[in-house]
C-alpha cells in the first residue's frame, strides 16, 4: 500500500520532486559558474584535479553529442522532446510506491528538466565536465549525470526484483 500526501502524490514521488530541484538547482548552478564565474569560452578547458577538467561545451545534438546537425529547428524539437518527457516522468513519479524509484525519477526528471532550460534559454545543452583521462571521451554535466545515475538504479531494482521473483 502506498502512502498518499497532499495533491495525490506518494511520500516517494514527494522525494522525486524534491531531488528533481535539487538536481536542476546543482546544474544550473555549477553551469552558471563555469561559464560567469571561471570565465570559460567555448572549447576552453581548464584542469581541476586529475583527472577533472572543466571543458566547457556546447551540445546542439543529444546525449554524447550525437545528432549534432545546428540546424535551428532541432533545438525546438529536442526541447519538445524533453518536455513531453518530463510530462510524462511527472506523472510516473508522483505515484512512485518506493523510495527507489523515487529516487531514480528524480534524478531523471531533474536532469531532463535541467537539460531543457538550456536548450529553451541557451539554444543548447552547456557540459563541462571532463574527465577523459579515464578513457571516458564525453564531456557532460550534472543533469546528464542525473539521468544516466538514475537509469542505472532502475535498472538495477529491475533486476534485482525479477532475481527475487524467480527465488
Amino acid at each position: 500500500m502506498t502512502s498518499r500526501a497532499s495533491f495525490g502524490v506518494t511520500r516517494s514521488g514527494w522525494l522525486a520532486f524534491a531531488l528533481a530541484a535539487l538536481v536542476i538547482v546543482l546544474d544550473q548552478a555549477l553551469k552558471q559558474w563555469v561559464v560567469a564565474g571561471m570565465g570559460l569560452a567555448v572549447g576552453e578547458s581548464r584542469p581541476l584535479f586529475w583527472p577533472l577538467s572543466f571543458t566547457l561545451v556546447r551540445n546542439d545534438g543529444i546525449s554524447f553529442g550525437f545528432f549534432q546537425t545546428h540546424a535551428p529547428w532541432t533545438r525546438w524539437a529536442l526541447a519538445g522532446f524533453a518536455l513531453a518527457v518530463s510530462v510524462a516522468l511527472v506523472a510516473w513519479v508522483r505515484r512512485a510506491d518506493r523510495p527507489v524509484t523515487g529516487l531514480a525519477g528524480g534524478l531523471i526528471l531533474g536532469g531532463a528538466l535541467g537539460n531543457l532550460i538550456d536548450r529553451i534559454r541557451l539554444g543548447a545543452v552547456v557540459d563541462f565536465v571532463d574527465v577523459h583521462p579515464l578513457v571516458f571521451p564525453w564531456i557532460f554535466n550534472i543533469a546528464d549525470s542525473g539521468i544516466t545515475v538514475g537509469v542505472i538504479i532502475l535498472l538495477a531494482e529491475n533486476l534485482l526484483q525479477a532475481r527475487r521473483a524467480r527465488a
